[in-house]
């Protein structure tokens, strides 16, 4: 039977349609955490992996954890090995743009397929709870003194971190080169390393160490906020003018489709739309901050512009 016009050009429509619909599903999800456990890229991973599978949209997620090098040894098993595959995913973030430039990677996120930045996090100083520095006056006046013999933890040489430890010091008057900055491959190492009394202080985002700052384990001294965090004094509030965030996001597979790429961030506004995600970021203090695709794409190119200055006048390029 002929159908008249108007339903004609419906079905056809929607037949047009149904071609570029995305599923919003993925069976099993492979994810590279390109660092260490339990630090923020662990935690993004982990906690995402739970909103996907409670969104429905996804079944299984298996995990790999490779750190080292800000995120770039990671990075370059996923270049290898990922390529093409619908169902592979990495996470990533502004550590891994600011250890591409210092580490001289081979291997960079322009090889890879921009799927959303996710949240962004203050980072926050540590001291051990029966530090003799109160605050970070006390802390600048020690790296001004001797920056030597004040060593700072935090993740990957180059990262956010780094930066921030290097701004300290230039605000100074210490040559940012110059502070003593201990390099691990995530903030749960950097951790141990001011648990077990090997430096002075430390940095990460505010997450990382949320529960040891609450147990009283660490003493949290400053927040790169704009203003307080829990309790905890900014940076600007107590004299230093700065403001720095962490920024995380997630990454697909090299050489994958548009529709396959379309698929997986539908995924993913599926997961971020759940409570569980919801609840991870009040629970963690991380904002959320969310950009997808081609937009994603443009921020990243942006963000790798500003990281290569940073690094560059903060003396921290190899």
């Amino acid at each position: 039977m002929k159908l008249p016009t108007p339903l004609l050009s419906l079905g056809l429509a929607l037949s047009i349609l149904g071609t570029s619909l995305v599923s919003a599903q993925v069976d099993n999800i492979k994810m590279m955490i390109p660092a260490a456990t339990g630090g923020g890229w662990d935690q993004t991973g982990r906690n995402l992996a739970t909103a996907m599978q409670a969104s429905g949209a996804v079944k299984t997620v298996a995990f790999e954890n490779k750190g080292g090098a800000a995120g770039t040894i990671g990075l370059a098993q996923f270049v290898n090995n990922a390529k093409g595959d619908p169902n592979a995913v990495m996470i990533g973030g502004q550590v891994m743009v600011g250890g591409i430039i210092l580490n001289k990677s081979a291997v960079n996120l322009s090889q890879v397929t921009p799927l959303g930045r996710l949240t962004t996090e203050y980072l926050v100083i540590v001291v051990p709870p029966n530090s003799p520095i109160k605050n970070m006056k006390d802390l600048a006046e020690r790296i001004k003194t001797n920056p030597g013999a004040v060593p700072i933890a935090g993740g990957s040489a180059g990262g956010t971190d780094h930066q921030l430890a290097g701004i300290l010091g230039g605000l100074v008057g210490v040559e940012p080169g110059k502070v003593n900055y201990v390099p691990f491959a995530g903030g749960g190492e950097a951790q141990n390393a001011i648990l077990g009394g090997h430096v002075q202080a430390a940095i990460s985002g505010v997450g990382e160490f949320g529960e040891q700052v609450k147990a009283g384990k660490l003493r949290a001294i400053a927040v790169s906020g704009p203003k307080a965090i829990d309790g905890i004094p900014s940076l600007t509030e107590q004299g230093f003018d700065v403001v720095f965030g962490n920024w995380r996001g997630i990454f697909a597979a090299p050489g994958i489709s548009k529709e396959q790429r379309d698929n997986l961030i539908a995924v993913l506004k599926k997961s971020i739309d759940t409570p569980q995600w919801k609840a991870t970021l009040e629970r963690l203090g991380w904002t959320s901050v969310p950009l997808f695709g081609d937009e994603f794409e443009s921020f990243l190119k942006a963000d790798t512009v500003r990281s290569e200055k940073i690094v560059s006048t903060l003396a921290l390029k190899k």
